[in-house]
């Protein structure tokens, strides 16, 4: 098979914003405990988090960590999670059925997220509470002194303020799995109230409204919300995961072109407020909830238990070709999609896997890390607004599916070519004219490929499906060629004269 990319200098879809390579962790299963933290591990530091899993977390290159939640947050109160641990509640945890113990809360996790060269993206609590907790939130973490919630902060050591930039207003409220759910006018409504508080107290941060749960609650929700918090908001959030419970391959390698049309939906919402608000204002969109998920669904676990393993779900290989085809539809419209996390970071359907200290103590990446990887390590820069011509399949739910997904980006004189072969029984033969660029040679092929797409990594087998360098890539006459092997995940770079 043959596929054509056409590309130009003068056509892009814009800048990406670096924290489109965001993650997430939540106070659920081990990702908190077990996962960053854990005292006594060989490889922990002074405040009991593994130097392991921030080795790895650096290797991904994540600028921004969404924390605590996810469904925890809606029934989190942020006091717990601050000052002596030996004084710090332990409480029923109602969205995942475990207990909390809060041995780490806003005070360690940012300190955590300095380590892995990161940010917070904290979220407040709009089920349980209200404005006025956010409020305090915010001016316990952002405002400099002087006042009950800084002078708090101050005496529990922490002198200079965190300044966090970016807030999410609640989690999925929409969801009547959430704790203290809402109607979209009862949502707008208490949104619009902690975003104004929030703002009035520290007037540089950057606000993420609640979206709707998944692409199949979409709609009337975003447009309601954001008739009241438009004004108030810079972003709105997006979640949606995919799977592949009826083991239909070629569907799930088709399901990035959901994600698509449910960007591009949403986008068109935010688009219609604006107009009827007669707005200068454009909304940007943050995917702050998205990856493969559907491994571990009814698992058990014991109820109350501190930190049980919960939502682990071992990816193999095909989910590897999917998060890759993910990840280019963020690239894609990165004109609009300014922050995405990869949910979750460690042990909670995640890249990174860890055993407890006393199972051994190991950590590695699972077949999906490496994508997200090389996405975060040559896709920052400017994304060209490319157009293929493919042949095609047809799925159940899609007509159309180009056996090419591809994303081209260019950044510091060279153009990295992402591109997944959706087929799983042909190579396919790519042809890009990048004469305009000034194209001067490959300077590496990259590629994911193996026989048996349910391949996975465990910790005896830790490089059982990771990335290889060598293809046929060359240019030519400033035009490059390529074989894409059958189901292969491809990252071409290029240097540019």
């Amino acid at each position: 098979m043959k596929a054509k990319i056409t590309v130009h200098p003068a056509f892009t879809v814009g800048d990406v914003d670096p924290r489109i390579f965001g993650s997430f962790i939540e106070h659920l299963g081990r990702a908190v405990y077990h996962g960053i933290y854990e005292p006594g591990h060989p490889t922990a530091d002074e405040e009991g988090f593994r130097g392991d899993v921030l080795d790895m977390v650096k290797k991904l290159g994540v600028p921004i960590v969404r924390y605590p939640g996810g469904n925890f947050v809606s029934g989190y109160k942020w006091e717990d999670g601050t000052g002596d641990k030996s004084k710090r509640p332990r409480r029923l945890e109602l969205a995942w059925g475990t207990t909390e113990t809060n041995e780490v809360g806003i005070d360690e996790f940012q300190s955590w997220c300095k380590k892995a060269d990161s940010q917070v993206m904290m979220a407040v609590n709009l089920g349980t509470r209200g404005p006025e907790e956010a409020r305090q939130l915010v001016e316990y973490c952002n405002h400099p002194g002087g006042t009950e919630y800084s002078d708090r902060r101050r005496a529990n050591g922490f002198e200079e303020p965190f300044g966090i930039k970016v807030w999410c207003l609640g989690n999925e409220m929409d969801g009547p799995w959430q704790m203290g759910a809402k109607t979209a006018t009862e949502y707008g409504r208490i949104a619009a109230e902690a975003a104004k508080l929030m703002k009035w107290t520290a007037p540089s941060i950057e606000l993420v409204a609640c979206g709707s749960s998944n692409v199949g609650m979409c709609g009337d929700w975003e447009a309601e919300v954001l008739r009241h918090v438009y004004d108030h908001v810079d972003y709105l959030s997006l979640h949606n995961y995919y799977g592949n419970p009826e083991n239909d391959t070629p569907g799930f390698l088709a399901c990035s072109l959901e994600m698509d049309s449910f960007i591009r939906t949403v986008t068109a919402i935010c688009d219609y407020i604006k107009k009827i608000k007669r707005s200068r204002k454009t909304m940007y969109l943050s995917f702050d909830e998205w990856n493969v998920w559907f491994h571990s669904h009814g698992i058990p676990f014991e109820k109350w238990s501190v930190a049980p393993p919960q939502l682990e779900d071992i990816y193999n290989f095909e989910d590897a070709l999917v998060v890759g085809c993910l990840l280019m539809t963020l690239l894609k419209h990165c004109d609009r999609v300014k922050m995405a996390c990869l949910a979750q970071l460690v042990n909670v359907i995640a890249p990174i896997m860890t055993e407890n200290n006393e199972n051994g103590g190991r950590c590695w990446a699972q077949t999906i890390f490496y994508p997200f990887m090389h996405a975060s390590q040559y896709g920052r820069g400017t994304v060209l607004d490319a157009r293929i011509e493919s042949p095609t399949y047809e799925t159940r739910r899609i007509k159309d599916v180009p056996y090419l997904e591809t994303c081209c980006v260019k950044n510091d004189g060279e153009i990295t070519v992402f591109a997944v072969n959706r087929s799983l029984d042909e190579d396919l033969t790519v042809e890009c004219d990048l004469s305009a660029f000034g194209a001067d040679s490959v300077i590496e092929q990259l590629f994911m490929t193996n026989d048996d797409m349910k391949a996975i990594n465990t910790a005896d087998n830790p490089d059982n499906v990771v990335p290889e360098a060598g293809g046929d890539a060359k240019i030519e006459n400033g035009v490059l060629t390529a074989t894409l092997g059958k189901h292969s995940w491809n990252v071409i770079r290029i240097k540019l004269a």
